[in-house]
């Protein structure tokens, strides 16, 4: 019962085989009931993916003192790809926040103490206070801390209030009885560096939630406002301080260790044109039902590339590849303070238009950075698309574990010869993908290329 409990009991047995000794039926008749000992348990850093070492607390949900329910999130952690939220095992009190808002700690370490009752608040705050203490002054055995590994919650629609208060006329729309204020991590992090109050801005997000896109909106009707108003003037956006040195986020971090790891990996690089005619005066004609050049490209490559099993494989030990049963397309989305690739699974299975519907969600989803980790780590495939910038061609660089990735310049009209020996204009891009050479040779890429070529060129099957 203790294990289930995941209580102390006293006073405590130790397992045993010897016989129980008799006892006369006196002794039975005053036996006193069991006590019940509490406990002071260490909420830990979660491993919220598998290449995360370290974590940044982004904001406590919950403040010191706050009863808290099992399975209820305490706080938002900024992982190496996304911000979570994470719930705690237990029932009990956040007794003491060891580390705060914006701090760093490694996967594993405590980063706050979770009481089991009221009365073990003030001795969980005195531990938190002398976190080394040496063993001689440690509590007895039968009170140490428990550990609780906190785990990743579903994405909920809560954020810590700012930290000074904001006195309103009203409830915001988009708080929970005016206690705090409901905004994605990404919208509180964009409203502190536009200077823009969250408690002014109207939530358009589902049940009131502000988004990224309310904070761009208050920030530029901000703007526009002090430009029509007499004597005044526009304030400065903010800028970069040049001359200093600015750590990586963990972000970045993870992004510099993942290509610094892809330089081990022997690679070679394959380009191809692709004439883009069909594929444009399809997307003109599909468009307004919601399917996007993206989800197109995607589609595209996962028909292709079920043709061509090894250039879907991976190679992830450099004595073995394994020829994966899923296509995922994995694709690059920039995102403030660093790059992630929201996966689109299955993709030569799914409909375009469902597949342009998933795009948008994993977009807004990223932006927001409320990825979950197999939305964005079970690619077999990725796609880098910078031909929205008027790109027409560049490399890419082979993320780890997968075999290819390819690079999609800007559809440009080119003026090309024609079959008859005229001269003729025709929009077409360059595309270039960069392989692992372990598992994939020329003639896969070269022969894939062809495929994909002929998928664009006549871009029927797109749609079926």
């Amino acid at each position: 019962m203790a294990h289930l409990l995941n209580t102390s009991f006293l006073p405590a047995s130790s397992p045993s085989l010897r016989p129980t000794p008799f006892l006369p039926p006196s002794f039975h008749s005053i036996r006193r009931p069991l006590q019940v000992q509490a406990k002071i348990r260490e909420i830990f850093m979660p491993a919220l993916s598998s290449t995360m070492t370290e974590g940044k607390i982004v904001s406590w949900i919950k403040t010191e003192g706050d009863k808290l329910a099992k399975g209820e999130s305490v706080v938002v952690v900024e992982s190496d790809k996304a911000d979570m939220d994470v719930e705690t095992f237990y029932d009990g009190y956040l007794a003491a926040i060891m580390v705060d808002e914006g701090g760093v700690a490694p996967v594993g370490s405590a980063i706050a103490l979770l009481a089991e009752t009221q009365d073990e608040i003030s001795e969980a705050k005195s531990r938190a206070a002398n976190p080394s203490a040496s063993p001689a002054s440690a509590p007895p055995p039968d009170k140490s801390p428990e550990n609780v590994v906190a785990t990743p919650a579903a994405p909920v629609m809560v954020a810590k209030a700012a930290a000074a208060p904001v006195v309103v006329a009203s409830t915001h729309p988009a708080s929970e009885g005016g206690k705090r204020i409901v905004a994605s991590p990404y919208a509180k992090k964009l409203a502190k560096e536009l200077n823009v109050e969250l408690a002014t801005v109207v939530g358009t997000g589902p049940l009131g939630r502000i988004v990224a896109k309310d904070v761009e909106a208050a920030a530029t009707s901000a703007a526009a406002s002090a430009v029509s108003a007499p004597g005044g003037g526009v304030k400065p956006a903010p800028s970069l301080e040049l001359g200093t040195t600015v750590p990586f986020t963990t972000m970045q971090g993870a992004v510099s260790r993942n290509m610094v790891e892809s330089l081990a990996v022997p690679t070679f690089r394959v380009g191809y044109t692709i004439t883009t005619d069909a594929l444009d005066a399809l997307y003109k004609k599909i468009k307004s039902k919601g399917v996007t050049m993206t989800a197109l490209l995607a589609k595209a490559t996962a028909l292709a590339l079920a043709k061509h099993p090894v250039v879907n494989s991976s190679c992830r030990d450099g004595k073995s590849f394994t020829y994966n049963s899923s296509i995922n397309i994995a694709v690059a989305v920039a995102i403030d303070g660093g790059l992630i690739t929201p996966v689109l699974q299955d993709a030569d299975k799914v409909d375009i238009y469902s597949l342009s519907r998933k795009w948008k969600e994993l977009v807004e989803k990223a932006r927001a950075k409320q990825l979950q980790p197999q939305e964005y780590n079970t690619g077999t495939f990725t796609l880098s698309n910078l031909g929205m910038f008027g790109v027409d061609r560049f490399d890419a660089i082979l993320p780890p574990g997968t075999g290819a990735i390819m690079a999609v310049g800007a559809s440009i009209p080119t003026v090309v010869g024609t079959k008859d020996g005229r001269i003729g204009k025709k929009n077409q891009m360059q595309v270039n993908v960069t392989a692992d050479h372990r598992v994939i040779y020329g003639a896969d890429l070269a022969t894939f290329l062809q495929t994909l070529a002929k998928i664009i060129e006549d871009p029927k099957d797109l749609t079926l």
